[in-house]
């Protein structure tokens, strides 16, 4: 049977905690990063989700320069919705849509590496059943 489908708000979670696990180490507001990265309109999903893979990596100067990137960002679309209201409207709900397909990338990696541990394990096994 299928899984249930995944919300949007348990998205923001799972997102969330990933930043979270970085955010001793510099200072960030993990809701506030989090929320501008999820309504960025000009990042694709995959563009989202190399952003929450290097959060890791990233350096407080990088945290700050995406804040205000991503800031800056939301300050413009908002400028042009007052001009093209239709328009943005329609990339909101794509916005929304590929926020919760970012939940489908993350699945399919984790599927994938337990199908790699399996077979690792199953490698393993021949190999000692083989005296190897």
């Amino acid at each position: 049977m299928a899984a249930d489908p995944i919300t949007e708000q348990q998205v923001d979670a799972i997102v969330l905690d990933l930043i979270k696990l970085h955010s001793q180490a510099v200072q960030v507001e993990p809701e506030v990063f989090m929320d501008l990265l999820k309504h960025s309109l000009s990042l694709n999903t995959m563009e989202k989700k190399r952003v929450v893979d290097a959060v890791p990596t990233l350096s407080q100067f990088q945290f700050d320069e995406l804040t205000k990137v991503f800031t800056e960002e939301r300050e413009k679309f908002r400028e042009l919705a007052k001009d093209h209201p239709e328009d943005i409207k329609k990339l909101l709900t794509k916005q929304q849509t590929e926020w919760v397909h970012l939940w489908d990338l993350y699945r399919a990696e984790l599927e994938n590496q337990g199908k790699k541990d399996e077979d690792k394990a199953k490698e393993e096994e021949i190999k000692k059943s083989l005296g190897l």
